[in-house]
């Protein structure tokens, strides 16, 4: 069989350093092969680190951001990237769907079937045996984080099907498909505990006081201790974005090794059977 292939889609550089940044490099050192899609250009992030909040940074933020991608990818040992270059959307207090408070041409006004098709290209060239992507919120409710995952669920099922896009290549069966989660109170709870219990003061109160009791989606852990570091110098690489200073890193990465050393997933569709909780991306596939 072919080095198992995981392919995860992004909305912005700098979102495959804060979600699953730890799962690429952990699985880049132990030979599968990682690639990431990223589909906008980030023009519209602001500048987040006072450091980075200088004359000429705004100006040239796409080919900062470009760089600063580059740079992370390098670090976690991804070597395979498809940039999309679509103009980022932008962030939008409380939005709902609306798309008329953003621009004509940003990514969420896009047509959603040619990013589809863009993606089956990529799909059906590549061969990933697993997609990984974002649930269906968003993970939070930013435009491009949405239209995210509806164009990476609909290309996973699109890739597939021989009648769908002839000219896009020949149709692939893509396996398994992931949404990447972010902080179940679960996990909060415990980050948020440590920190007390070593006398730090913890960037999660507010975040568990407004946060609601909802089931945890949780099927997949993926133990990344090892590659904290690689994670938080892959964020830092985003010097516009990530505050060195910032709640990132309020809680050391040997504090998060000792209390919660994995990143979580959630298992959306699987053409193999496994066994929950999964403790691999890859499980049921290695010895398909």
């Amino acid at each position: 069989m072919d080095t198992l292939h995981a392919m995860f889609v992004h909305a912005h550089p700098d979102d495959e350093s804060s979600k699953g940044a730890g799962t690429m490099a952990r699985y880049a050192k132990e030979g599968y092969r990682i690639s990431v899609v990223t589909l906008t250009d980030g023009a519209a992030g602001d500048i987040l680190n006072p450091a980075m909040d200088r004359p000429g940074v705004k100006e040239r933020m796409i080919e900062i951001r470009r760089e600063e991608l580059a740079r992370a990818l390098e670090i976690l040992g991804v070597t395979e990237a498809f940039s999309f270059g679509y103009a980022d959307s932008g962030w939008v207090e409380g939005f709902e769907g609306d798309a008329t408070c953003l621009a004509p041409n940003c990514f969420y006004n896009t047509p959603v079937e040619q990013v589809v098709e863009r993606l089956v290209r990529v799909v059906r060239a590549e061969r990933p045996h697993v997609l990984v992507t974002y649930p269906p919120d968003g993970g939070y409710p930013h435009p491009d984080h949405i239209r995210c995952h509806e164009v990476t669920a609909a290309a996973y099922e699109a890739a597939a099907d021989p009648a769908r896009l002839p000219d896009a290549g020949e149709a692939w069966q893509v396996r398994k498909l992931y949404y990447v989660g972010g902080f179940t109170k679960r996990k909060l709870v415990l980050l948020h505990e440590a920190a007390l219990a070593k006398d730090l003061e913890s960037p999660f109160a507010e975040w568990l006081e407004r946060m609601p009791d909802t089931q945890d989606p949780t099927t997949t852990q993926i133990e990344v201790g090892d590659f904290l570091g690689q994670r938080s110098q892959a964020l830092l690489a985003h010097a516009t974005q990530i505050d060195p200073q910032g709640m990132w890193f309020a809680i050391p990465d040997e504090v998060v090794r000792e209390v919660y050393p994995y990143e979580d997933y959630e298992l959306a569709r699987s053409t193999v059977e496994t066994a929950h909780p999964e403790t691999s991306l890859f499980a049921g596939l290695e010895t398909t």
